[in-house]
């Protein structure tokens, strides 16, 4: 059997990424990074631009979500369980709450102290957390909690109080992030059970609901008050509508504008084959950054953002003809900023202090998780990426200011670490954290060559740019390559050739047929957060023979058992039944090598 080759990262970092460790990449920064004289005690193998700094402020401290830095510089942590990630994990000892002290100086947190509920008194933790008036304010499960923080104390030590209860979970985005505005309003956003409302989700030509009742309860900004306790979860308090899944906030402090980003749509291609073209998959919808307003209706399901055109256009779902028709898209409410498609934009933070250079001002820092839907082309994302808000709209483009996370595999099943959450401390530091292994970042400017000038940037990608080459690597085989080291074929189902076995693998990795299958189970087929192992030979859907398998492509799965995203039939690529017979094969064999 050969070894899938990793993903090949996207061109614009190809030549800016060295060499990586096991646990954590080694890359140097271009200008004083990793292990340079400027900066001694960069440990972190980011690439930054010249002048700036980062280290591993903390690890191993679960998936961790979103954070906030207190004025007395201590970081706190939200760290989440729930079927965002593979089943079976089990969750970190002690709350999900995480409290990181610098004391030494060092740049590193050396006090680690967890708090509040855990997986044994039924909590799976959450993403959302703040700090107002005094308290700490934490989603976990369905709710919004406080705990009092006394003067002086590291954690609370007391109870949690519940603010709101009754949150909608389960579907494709069960997370609540939310952000509490300086007069105590508390904005919580409640993402969509679906990817675009459809009647089968993420189906194959199934249609719109008309209307989509998910938005009643769902794909909005929901809108309460963080001095009250004991509020219930409403379709009444709906603030804003039309947002698929808005993760990130951040607040103007001057103009006390409030921005959200979004998580464009996904598989257009994948629905609908006849309007799409393979590559379109990758580069459609883009992903946004909204001004919030009350009131506003922001397009989803009915539209999506496309940046050829840039404007809204008909989803279609609800009668768009693959990108020219408008229809109510007109009299929707468009993004500020627009970044690169299917990236995932997880975290947003707006830069408001003094310690970096002054072209940060008056804009955001967005933690990019990283993509799945570009598959079969190189993914994208798995990076931080500055977008200034100053000046007329829409801005130009955005920076990519922190990557290398990943590491050499840019993708969801390789990825060393996937950037979930930014904050900015009281000096001026921007901290990351990262939901694979649980890493903090401290990323300090310390200035340099650069200063008179403003440092050196990478823009990100054009909008409009092509989605690439097909993202496969040369596979090797697992033996080596020493001289005694044979080609180790794959074994063949009974029935069927090794032709279709080879035909099978190159529709796999989306060589022939615009295969998808590498977006939910990756490269080498071991699984992701989104689909499960294939390698296994466990199989829930079938006896796990190669009639069965073919059917299960065939038929699709619309309720999947232990993940939470179902795969469209024929996986969302138009097959013929000998090329599913072919992925069959190929499936069956890699689970009896």
């Amino acid at each position: 059997m050969r070894l899938r080759g990793l993903h090949r990262v996207l061109v614009f970092l190809i030549a800016a990424l060295a060499p990586f460790s096991i646990d954590h990449p080694v890359a140097a920064s271009s200008g004083s990074g990793a292990g340079s004289t400027a900066c001694p005690k960069d440990d972190s193998g980011l690439k930054l631009p010249p002048g700036f700094c980062a280290t591993i402020f903390a690890d191993g401290i679960g998936h961790a979500r979103h954070m906030v830095v207190a004025p007395n510089g201590v970081v706190y942590v939200n760290t989440w369980s729930g079927d965002y990630y593979p089943p079976n994990q089990p969750a970190p000892e002690g709350g999900f709450l995480v409290a990181l002290q610098d004391k030494s100086g060092s740049a590193k947190a050396d006090v680690i102290q967890r708090f509040g509920e855990t997986a044994k008194t039924g909590a799976a933790g959450g993403t959302g957390i703040a700090l107002y008036n005094g308290s700490i304010y934490a989603e976990v499960n369905d709710r919004i909690v406080r705990y009092a923080l006394p003067p002086g104390a590291l954690v609370p030590t007391g109870q949690a109080v519940t603010v709101v209860s009754g949150l909608p979970l389960g579907g494709d985005h069960p997370m609540h992030p939310f952000v509490i505005t300086s007069d105590g309003t508390l904005y919580v956003d409640v993402g969509t059970a679906t990817n675009a409302c459809q009647l089968k989700n993420r189906q194959l030509h199934s249609p719109g609901a008309q209307p989509c009742t998910e938005l009643e309860t769902r794909g909005g900004i929901w809108k309460y008050d963080a001095k009250k306790t004991d509020q219930k979860f409403s379709p009444a308090d709906r603030y804003a509508t039309g947002i698929r899944n808005g993760e990130g906030f951040g607040v103007d402090p001057s103009s006390h504008r409030l921005y959200v980003t979004q998580h464009g749509r996904d598989q257009l291609h994948a629905n609908w084959p006849e309007l799409y073209k393979p590559e379109e998959e990758a580069t459609l919808p883009s992903e946004t950054v909204l001004l919030l307003k009350q009131g506003g209706d922001y397009g989803w399901p009915e539209c999506y953002y496309d940046p050829g055109q840039a404007k809204l256009v008909l989803a279609p779902e609800y009668g768009g003809d693959g990108g020219h028709a408008v229809g109510v898209c007109a009299s929707k409410t468009g993004p500020v900023a627009v970044t690169p498609a299917h990236w995932a934009p997880n975290g947003m933070v707006f830069y408001n202090q003094k310690q970096f250079p002054s072209r940060y001002d008056n804009g955001v820092f967005i933690a990019f998780h990283g993509s799945w839907d570009r598959a079969p082309y190189a993914q994208g994302g798995y990076n931080i990426v500055f977008q200034s808000l100053a000046g007329p709209l829409p801005p130009a483009s955005c920076e990519v200011f922190a990557d290398g996370f990943a590491g050499s595999a840019v993708s969801p099943e390789g990825a060393i670490h996937r950037p979930s959450g930014v904050a900015v401390g009281p000096d001026g530091s921007l901290y990351v954290s990262d939901d694979m292994k649980g890493t903090i970042y401290k990323i300090t400017y310390v200035g340099g060559p650069a200063t008179a000038t403003g440092p050196q940037f990478t823009p990100c990608p054009s909008l409009t740019a092509g989605a690439g080459e097909i993202a496969r690597a040369e596979a090797k085989p697992p033996e080596g390559t020493h001289p005694d080291a044979g080609a180790a074929a794959l074994p063949v189902p009974p029935g069927a050739t090794q032709e279709m076995v080879a035909l099978g693998d190159q529709i796999y990795h989306g060589e022939v047929a615009g295969g998808t299958c590498t977006a939910c189970h990756g490269e080498n087929a071991t699984g992701s957060p989104l689909g499960p192992d294939l390698t296994k030979n466990k199989f829930l859907w079938s006896d796990g023979s190669w009639a069965g398998i073919t059917k299960t492509i065939t038929d699709g799965v619309s309720l999947p058992k232990e993940y939470r995203s179902p795969m469209p039939a024929m996986g969302g690529s138009q097959l013929t039944p000998e090329q599913a017979s072919a992925v069959g094969a190929y499936i069956w064999a890699l689970s009896h090598r």
